[in-house]
């Protein structure tokens, strides 16, 4: 729509975890909604090369992509928001722009010549950012720039940025995310680390054009008079951006700043459309008290932080809840389950009766898998509503291999590699990754086929015989156990057609026992939550 594309680059001040992605995603829909093509980009500072070698406690989910790249978090949000697939085009690394340069340089593309941090590194972002554009058809691209300005691992991002900002100044806008404190001892909100934010963003060769305020309180025209003057943006470009309780709220806030047009202002451009009826509808409704609970509880390893509760190591699965929820007029309350408590006190899992529903999701590794299959075994026996997802799926094969099927040695080789019953085993095509370490981005990984089969409870949840759901492990059902398995009542109702591998089980005499070997709820948005999430969630309310 636009003659040429337009750049925004988010950073962030004072501190991370402020909320770049989600005011990314944000801007994004609310461009969208103004009737543009839109992507996001997200360059992460880390030497990883992608970010599926990271601990999910310290970094968050790890997200992936439909054509099979690990990811940043934050494309999640990108693709919720925007409801529309991010592909590995979007997103870069510190690492992996390194060993782009690096390539190039090995194989002459550079003629010869000194190969230079700046401004080759640069270059190659921008090429990168350049390329996402042209692939997305975009009009606009939002480029979130991961950690916070003064950072020694951002600097040749924002020198990307100013070097792009050089070449085009009439496509380029740079926004801040900046926090503003409220110390308790002093009860006024405080603008100085902004102040800092911004001098230090000058001191690579940026001016933020708007400065998203955020604080646990909407920002008073006191505090925005004193950011413009001291930080040389214009009153009206800084967006107050208070806490909400719910992330779908983000847009909707902005809005009443009027920051969409504040940007379409700024690049001299006009709406086409303008329509949040549907996004209102939803930001609504996330904050309906009057909505009946739905219970759901998460039998989880990855949420304890010190003492604190890391969430963000499910987000996808959170949120996901949460669409399938607000699609079945329910209010989602989650509860946290420590697997690894089960495994201490078996007796805590009569608590589980109070839920409405028990998910178990992915993971790796052999701590709290007994408490797990404990969990799954409580939830098969009691009929309460289960849904496990990729090791999830492996774990209820082993439970139910046990107590159904009497093979009371069964397990996962990837925790005993010497298993009686192996009903869980290495992948083939993986067992010289395994066997070189050859471990980063070679799992399986992005969208398979999966067969339905007809007359089970997926084919009505889908509607359909072919789906294409989302991947990333080594480890598949043992296609020797099947058999014992399938006398024993457990159903096979999705298969990989290529590889014969199981894709989806259910018990079809249980009220909804349901797991995955993809991860479905990498796909659910918003406005289109996913049917496995809907399915499971109308079965933990009815009666």
């Amino acid at each position: 729509m636009t003659n040429k594309t337009k750049y925004i680059f988010v950073a962030g001040g004072v501190m991370s975890g402020v909320g770049k992605g989600v005011a990314t995603a944000s801007i994004g829909r609310i461009l969208k909604e103004y009737g543009f093509s839109v992507t996001a980009v997200k360059i992460d500072p880390y030497i990883n090369v992608d970010a599926g070698t990271m601990n999910p406690i310290e970094h968050g989910e790890v997200f992936v992509t439909e054509d099979g790249l690990e990811c940043d978090q934050d494309i999640g949000n990108y693709e919720r928001f925007l409801d529309q697939n991010i592909l590995r085009t979007n997103y870069m690394t510190t690492g992996s722009v390194y060993q782009a340069v690096i390539q190039k340089e090995r194989s002459l593309e550079y003629g010869g010549r000194c190969v230079e941090v700046v401004p080759d590194i640069p270059n190659e972002v921008i090429s990168r950012i350049k390329n996402a554009a042209r692939i997305n058809r975009a009009d606009f691209v939002l480029v979130e720039i991961g950690g916070t300005v003064g950072e020694y691992q951002n600097l040749l991002f924002l020198e990307a940025a100013r070097m792009l900002k050089l070449s085009e100044p009439a496509n380029v806008l740079f926004l801040l995310v900046s926090y503003l404190p409220i110390p308790q001892m002093v009860g006024e909100m405080k603008t100085k680390p902004t102040q800092y934010a911004v001098r230090t963003l000058n001191m690579a060769g940026i001016q933020p054009d708007m400065i998203i305020a955020r604080s646990t309180l909407p920002l008073d025209s006191a505090r925005k008079r004193k950011i413009s003057v001291f930080c040389s943006v214009a009153e009206q470009n800084i967006i107050s951006a208070p806490d909400v309780d719910s992330i779908y709220e983000i847009p909707v806030n902005f809005e009443k700043d009027k920051l969409g047009l504040r940007i379409l202002n700024h690049f001299g451009l006009k709406a086409a459309k303008k329509n949040f009826n549907k996004w209102k509808n939803l930001a609504e409704k996330t904050k309906d008290k009057k909505l009946l609970p739905v219970k759901i509880g998460i039998a989880g390893k990855y949420f304890a932080s010190g003492d604190f509760t890391f969430a963000d190591s499910y987000i996808s699965v959170i949120e996901a809840v949460k669409h399938a929820a607000w699609a079945n007029n329910r209010r989602p309350v989650i509860t946290w389950l420590n697997a690894e408590e089960y495994e201490k006190k078996p007796r805590a899992l009569a608590n589980l009766r109070e839920l409405d529903g028990i998910i178990v999701p992915g993971g790796f590794g052999s701590r709290g898998i007994e408490g797990k299959i404990k969990v799954i075994n409580f939830a098969r026996m009691n009929n309460i509503p289960f849904l496990g997802l990729c090791y999830g799926l492996q774990l209820a094969i082993v439970e139910f291999a046990r107590n159904a099927c009497g093979l009371k040695g069964a397990h996962t080789t990837e925790i005993k590699p010497g298993a009686v019953y192996p009903v869980i085993c290495t992948m083939s095509e993986q067992l010289a990754n395994i066997a070189s370490n050859n471990l980063g981005g070679t799992m399986r990984l992005g969208g398979f086929v999966c067969e339905i089969k007809n007359g089970t409870l997926a084919q009505k949840i889908y509607g359909s015989s072919i789906i294409s759901e989302r991947h990333r492990h080594r480890y598949e059902v043992n296609n020797k156990y099947i058999d014992e398995l399938e006398k024993a009542g457990l159903v096979r109702s999705g298969i990989n057609p290529d590889k014969n591998l199981v894709e989806i089980i259910e018990l079809p005499k249980h009220k909804f026992f349901m797991a995955t070997q993809f991860h479905p709820e990498l796909k659910s948005r918003p406005l289109n939550p996913h049917p496995i999430f809907k399915s499971f969630i109308k079965a933990a309310v009815s009666k």
